[in-house]
């Protein structure tokens, strides 16, 4: 699997986790109604998740993350 793969899968993932989440919790305890709890919880999780990005150096490609929680980038292997 290449590089540019997993770091799409890493992001379906991690945005498809916290949108759940948000969704269940403003389903359960927030007073909004109809598309208006798709759009609150894509806004949060869009925010919420981590960022994964392919970069092509002199050494081959690299998978990068950005996550508000972190700081700076983090070099996945």
């Amino acid at each position: 699997m290449s590089k540019k793969t997993k770091a799409f899968l890493f992001n379906l993932l991690g945005f498809s986790f916290f949108y759940i989440i948000a969704y269940a919790l403003i389903m359960t305890f927030g007073g909004l109604q109809g598309l208006w709890i798709a759009v609150t919880s894509f806004v949060i999780s869009t925010i919420l998740a981590p960022k994964f990005q392919t970069v092509n150096t002199n050494e081959g490609e690299k998978l990068f993350m950005k996550w508000i929680f972190i700081k700076g980038l983090r070099e996945l292997k």
